[in-house]
């Protein structure tokens, strides 16, 4: 797809792609189930409710509770997916995330809905942004962040069918389907764009405002690629060596706190092998402020003008230099 198509092109909310997969694993296994804290409706779990109502348990407003009982569930043979929104399930629960699933590594899927600025208006309490930082620092854990509704159906199907921890971000402002797709495997990045002068890494949400931006680049003669790493651990160490070797020059793009997030991770593999010149655009060291998920997009410097404006100053362009 190219960057004007993927602009143009209908857009949708993951959290669909998300329900309707589920509900596709429960038919096919039994021991599929839901674990939610009230949030029902916000996780789109309504139809699996009515579908498997006896393989729903809701603890309401309960989030270590829920994750307790989700390794408890996983203890008794079944597959747990437990849901909840992106800062409550890691800020309320992160010692049971430590204890109960990661140190125990017990075959829990941690469903985060509506991370990074998805709940713009509702201020920094409703924010998931710390979540990279806190769960990548976890042992056994294994974070995802698909950046469009096929991505979200093929990470919840290799979640599924791997046995171990993992954390999901599903993502809840609406992006375009992006193309090419390939068999989903955790730790491996995808080349949505082929570049030499710099490398756009997103996530999530990130990866649609990349391509955006590498559009943008091409027009002023800067040749930009686009890898989707929608691994955020492991990392897909060889795509980042050939990105450093090859085009010399990285930017980060995460809806998340630059300080232990997508970037650090990025930046700590290459700084002890092949340091570049790199720039990590993100939540910086405040508390975000109230707003909607595109004014806090443009206010941290993550959407594609942002973007584009990060890749000049890398690489010189408009600038009278030469890179």
């Amino acid at each position: 797809m190219s960057t004007t198509a993927a602009v143009a092109a209908e857009l949708h909310d993951c959290r669909k792609a998300f329900a309707e997969t589920l509900i596709e694993l429960a038919e096919a296994d039994q021991r599929t189930v839901a674990v939610c804290n009230d949030s029902v409706g916000s996780s789109n779990l309504k139809e699996f409710q009515q579908r498997f109502p006896d393989r729903l348990v809701n603890v309401g407003i309960a989030e270590q509770l829920m994750v307790g009982a989700g390794a408890g569930l996983a203890n008794g043979g079944r597959i747990p997916f437990v849901c909840a929104a992106a800062p409550f399930l890691t800020g309320r629960a992160l010692e049971q995330i430590k204890a109960d699933v990661a140190y125990s590594r017990t075959n829990v899927k941690l469903c985060a809905m509506s991370p990074g600025f998805a709940y713009g208006q509702l201020g920094p309490t409703h924010h998931g942004v710390e979540d990279f930082a806190w769960l990548r620092t976890l042992p056994e854990m294994v974070v995802l962040a698909p950046a469009d509704p096929a991505e979200t159906r093929e990470a919840l199907r290799w979640a599924h069918q791997y046995d171990g921890p993992v954390y999901l971000r599903i993502g809840r402002t609406k992006v375009p389907d992006l193309a090419p797709h390939v068999p989903f495997e955790a730790g491996r990045a995808t080349c949505l764009r082929d570049g030499r002068d710099v490398t756009l890494i997103g996530v999530g949400t990130t990866v649609f405002a990349a391509l955006v931006a590498a559009g943008k680049l091409a027009a002023e003669g800067v040749d930009a690629r686009v890898l989707n790493f929608s691994t955020v651990k492991p990392l897909d160490e060889e795509a980042l060596l050939a990105a450093a070797a090859e085009t010399g020059r990285i930017i980060t793009v995460e809806e998340a706190n630059v300080h232990g997030g997508l970037g650090s991770a990025v930046a700590e593999f290459l700084a002890a092998r092949t340091p570049v010149p790199m720039k990590l655009l993100g939540v910086r060291d405040e508390f975000t402020p109230t707003g909607s998920p595109a004014f806090l997009s443009e206010y941290f410097g993550i959407d594609a003008e942002a973007i584009v404006r990060a890749a000049r100053e890398l690489t010189g362009a408009g600038q009278g230099a030469t890179a």
